[in-house]
């Protein structure tokens, strides 16, 4: 007889164990970038990330005061950091490899995150999620593209003077403005043509 029939009483559910520390943080950065892949930035609610988490709302708020400052860091320790320049032995191929880079993180569960706050918001209030997708995407990308084209210069595929801000800046920009204009459409950036349609045009000899 087990102890449970010795006692009378049923079978004992077991107790979710809590999280605590970086597993309870990575928990609700998990769940904040959930919610905002599946509901969007306006339906995104502490209680919401609390439940999903496995914690307390007010854990949340002793740490968030809130929903913004909460995303914001789910943000700040989800991004990836921009890596290192690819070598593929071709300014072509270089190209090619950041821009996917690119697409495949903008289209992420991650990328959605940021998608979805971005088609939400206003520039106003949109202003401090931005400036971290440009800190911690932008202008990693910006910096990998400039490397990559120096590279080229150096082998005498791309002209003088060709790598410039505005020229670097110019993968990122049409990105983001997909996205924020064009919405699903975003979908269908094709890295080839970005690369061969204005990337390249622009900067060969």
């Amino acid at each position: 007889m087990t102890a449970d029939t010795d006692t009378g009483r049923g079978p004992v559910a077991a107790t979710p164990l809590r999280r605590r520390g970086e597993a309870l943080e990575s928990a609700i950065y998990e769940a904040v970038l959930h919610q905002l892949t599946t509901d969007g930035y306006a339906r995104l609610t502490m209680e919401g990330v609390a439940a999903a988490a496995q914690t307390g709302k007010a854990a949340l708020y002793r740490r968030w005061p809130s929903k913004e400052e909460l995303v914001m860091d789910a943000l700040r320790a989800s991004l990836p950091p921009g890596g290192q320049a690819p070598d593929t032995g071709s300014l072509r191929g270089d190209l090619l490899a950041v821009v996917e880079r690119l697409r495949t993180a903008m289209f992420s569960e991650l990328g959605a995150a940021v998608r979805a706050i971005m088609s939400e918001l206003d520039h106003r209030r949109a202003h401090a999620f931005v400036a971290i997708v440009l800190e911690r995407v932008v202008e990693p990308t910006t910096a990998l593209i400039a490397e990559v084209l120096d590279r080229g210069a150096a082998r005498g595929e791309v002209r003088p003077g060709a790598v410039t801000p505005l020229v670097t800046d110019v993968v990122p920009a049409l990105m983001l403005y997909r996205i924020k204009m064009c919405g699903g459409e975003a979908v269908q950036l094709d890295p080839a043509e970005i690369v061969d349609e204005v990337l390249l045009p622009i900067v060969r000899p």
